[in-house]
């Protein structure tokens, strides 16, 4: 009976991630749809622009350019100076952007102009079935008053693909598939007679006078649409969010697969996906914090903030307004602990109390390129989070940090890996060491195994999704206790 109902809440976390993968092609969308999450448990939204009312045993969440999210549980027992108990993680994966001018007519064909965003494995994203997902700013009028909005946007289905050339007219794709991004990666539209005879006249007429000059201001502003960017492009995008082409200020849009992500393998073991690195780690984190804070009693005897806080950009080196290397984290550090005291110095104690666990994707063991790990760090599919170490501190890692996730792992009987990188290759890099440097909190980097990262589809397995929940959740519920128990920096 146990077994069954062990299986039964892996088959729950891992239905909930792929639900949560599949309405999440973008950084946005998957901020989105995390809002909502918390929204439904309780979780109370405040804005950085106004001031916060804070309260002991409630819960709230902030964003930041609807890409950044922060969501945090202040505990019954929480006094300012006390601890945060943090899960970070970022919300964004490599992919295929779209340029502010997409228009690219070449040999008869509508092409896309598109940009490389962070260090993607190009040569996986030929020959899929493609759409457009992101954000866009329309212009709407209401009672004579104009505004302009942010909107999500998702075509559903294909509408473009990037053609691999035949082989025939290359014989050397035989020595290796050699992707030149700016000649070769521009997925393709549409052919230009088709597009012709199914473009949509617009039926705004020319206006020669006086009175109608927002109609005059509407034709330039088609004008200048229909130079940057494929009419037939435009009207998909009005169509799904239910404006007017002309109503499309500008957008932030990047290029999707259509494949849906998935539970397979032969013994249905594995996830086939998109984004895993990192939408994994965020959904983990976030139902870790949902389910470690929504029952009455959860917060009863916590004395700290349990916090999960998702990054933009951490795949282009955190270096913007919401990115990990923005001030977001150390800003909602100090409003949470300024709400209940005045005192300067109580920050500088919440954070030697506070610990973030940096939760980003990990290699896995290839079996065809065995030769890439060393034989002491080899991290297993099925073998729970990989606790990541570098003596150069690509990772923040140490002993201790590394010791107290290891011993939370220990006591509720969770699998737990080591990782280091071989002498003679690279090393990634997270948003551990760039909030460890820049807040100047303790910091662990984890993450769980996969394989074929920054690929258009990559690959994890199920049980990991599971174990890293799992994780993450005690850490919410034990790191109170455990931490006063830990002596560093005290004299003997």
């Amino acid at each position: 009976m146990a077994k069954k109902e062990a299986h039964s809440e892996v088959s729950s976390v891992v239905s909930d991630l792929i639900n949560f993968l599949n309405v999440s092609p973008t950084a946005f969308h998957a901020v989105d749809e995390a809002k909502k999450w918390l929204r439904s448990v309780g979780y109370e939204q405040v804005l950085e622009r106004e001031d916060w009312k804070l309260e002991v045993g409630k819960r709230y969440f902030f964003t930041r350019n609807h890409s950044t999210i922060v969501a945090f549980a202040i505990g019954k027992k929480y006094v300012a100076g006390n601890g945060f108990h943090i899960v970070g993680a970022h919300t964004d994966s490599p992919c295929l952007k779209l340029k502010p001018v997409t228009k690219v007519t070449k040999g008869g064909y509508l092409e896309v102009g598109v940009q490389t965003y962070g260090g993607g494995l190009w040569h996986t994203w030929f020959d899929r079935d493609l759409t457009v997902a992101g954000r866009v700013m329309i212009r709407e009028e209401k009672d004579g008053s104009i505004s302009y909005l942010h909107r999500l946007v998702r075509i559903e289905k294909p509408i473009m693909r990037i053609p691999t050339l035949a082989i025939h007219l290359d014989s050397s794709v035989s020595d290796g598939f050699k992707v030149n991004t700016q000649a070769h990666l521009l997925p393709v539209l549409a052919t230009l007679v088709k597009a012709e005879l199914n473009k949509v006249v617009s039926e705004d007429g020319a206006v020669e006078s006086g009175v109608q000059t927002d109609a005059k201001k509407t034709n330039q502003r088609a004008s200048t649409h229909n130079s940057k960017h494929h009419s037939l492009l435009l009207q998909l995008l009005a169509s799904q969010i239910g404006c007017t082409p002309d109503d499309i200020c500008d957008f932030e849009l990047q290029a999707c697969d259509t494949q849906p992500s998935i539970v397979a393998g032969a013994t249905k073991e594995f996830i086939f996906s998109g984004r895993l690195d990192n939408l994994c780690m965020s959904f983990c984190s976030l139902k870790a914090l949902i389910d470690a804070t929504s029952s009455e009693s959860s917060l009863e005897e916590e004395s700290g903030v349990r916090m999960v806080a998702l990054f933009d950009h951490e795949e282009v080196g955190s270096n913007s307004a919401h990115g990990a290397g923005s001030p977001a984290m150390l800003n909602a550090l100090s409003r949470i602990t300024s709400s209940f005291g005045s005192d300067s110095k109580l920050l500088e104690k919440a954070i030697q109390r506070s610990f973030l666990v940096s939760a980003d994707m990990a290699h896995a063991l290839h079996p065809n390129y065995m030769d890439k790990h060393e034989d002491n760090h080899q991290p297993k599919l099925h073998g729970g989070l990989v606790i990541k170490h570098n003596a150069n501190q690509r990772y923040a890692t140490n002993a201790v940090t590394s010791f107290i996730f290891r011993e939370i792992a220990t006591n509720h009987n969770l699998p737990v890996q080591d990782f280091v990188v071989r002498n003679d290759m690279g090393c990634g890099s997270t948003i551990g060491p760039i909030l460890a440097s820049g807040v100047g909190i303790r910091t662990v980097d984890v993450g769980a195994p996969q394989l074929s990262m920054h690929s258009i589809r990559e690959m994890c397995a199920a049980d990991d999704v599971k174990h890293s929940y799992e994780h993450f959740k005690a850490y919410f519920h034990e790191f109170s206790h455990l931490d006063p128990r830990i002596a560093v920096d005290f004299d003997d």
